[in-house]
């Protein structure tokens, strides 16, 4: 039989079947995905072969079909370890908030280098949109001058006020979405909003420190009754990059991946070599001075973990 992950608690699976059943299965033997060094050989979006064992209640996982796309994140324990997020995907949207907790420009781009990188389309989400002033909407407008641009749709939406709800559930429909961003962004409340039945636990936010407290514990895949799947996943408090080489690093910001072969050196790093376009581009205000910036955070190592 064929399936699904909707959802990944370590040593068992619950898939999904061709007839919209769910099955708590585990893995037969060691998987190994080709090309990945990942703690979790399977994620939530794989589609699988498996076979239902002798009591009728569990199955068994014998293979793992082939993936279109998968994101991939730097394990928080094992740095030379990666984290299959999740796979076969057709968007991926970062939810964002300015602050409470803030989303910093790091980390979001950061988020969208990996996506680039794994070819899954991305968009940001500014949610909590009833709590800012002026300031932070003429901030959410720089925001959006620099990454609708480049092919990153954004939103900006109110959970609590239902603001442009609409418009994020138009982006969902019909699509396997993986929706990510820090804890206390609002993921939870944002998906409960357009699909109350799923009443997805919600958490607080710590005073202490303005962070989320983790709700989600594990990945899971939920389907939306005006089509469409989300996978919503623990929050993320920080993104380290996986197996970038540093000449490659710029193939994944589209504004340097277009002057492609422009430099004067085609292994150019754009930091200190001679006939840089890439920072001539820079120095004419044509291309964002902060993803630069953080373009060279990225390529250097500072800030390994993109923390927000």
């Amino acid at each position: 039989m064929k399936g699904i992950i909707i959802k990944s608690t370590g040593s068992w699976y619950k898939v999904l079947d061709e007839k919209g059943q769910t099955i708590d299965c585990r893995l037969r033997g060691r998987f190994k995905i080709e090309g990945t060094r990942s703690t979790n050989p399977v994620a939530v979006g794989d589609r699988v072969v498996f076979s239902v064992e002798d009591d009728g209640k569990t199955g068994i996982i014998y293979e793992i079909l082939d993936r279109k796309n998968h994101i991939i994140r730097k394990s928080t324990n094992l740095s030379r370890k990666s984290q299959v997020i999740a796979a076969n995907l057709d968007q991926a949207l970062l939810i964002a908030t300015l602050y409470v907790p803030r989303t910093s420009t790091g980390f979001i781009d950061r988020f969208l280098v990996n996506c680039e990188a794994y070819s899954v389309p991305a968009h940001i989400v500014f949610n909590k949109c009833d709590l800012y002033e002026q300031e932070e909407h003429e901030l959410l407008d720089k925001l959006f001058a620099v990454y609708e641009p480049l092919g990153y749709k954004c939103l900006k939406v109110s959970a609590t006020e239902k603001t442009n709800l609409n418009d994020f559930e138009d982006l969902l429909r019909d699509k396997t979405t993986l929706i990510s961003g820090h804890s206390g962004v609002g993921k939870s409340t944002l998906i409960n909003a357009i699909e109350p039945g799923l009443d997805l636990k919600v958490g607080e936010i710590s005073l202490a420190h303005f962070k989320g407290k983790h709700t989600t514990t594990f990945a899971e895949m939920f389907e939306l009754s005006k089509g469409g799947f989300i996978i919503d996943t623990p929050g993320i408090k920080e993104f380290g990059l996986v197996d970038f080489e540093a000449w490659e690093l710029s193939h994944y910001f589209p504004e340097m991946r277009e002057l492609f072969n422009q430099c004067k050196f085609d292994n150019c790093t754009h930091m200190n070599e001679p006939g840089c376009r890439v920072k001539e581009m820079v120095e004419s205000g044509e291309i964002n001075a902060t993803r630069y910036y953080n373009y060279l955070n990225m390529l250097t190592g500072s800030d390994t973990r993109g923390k927000g």
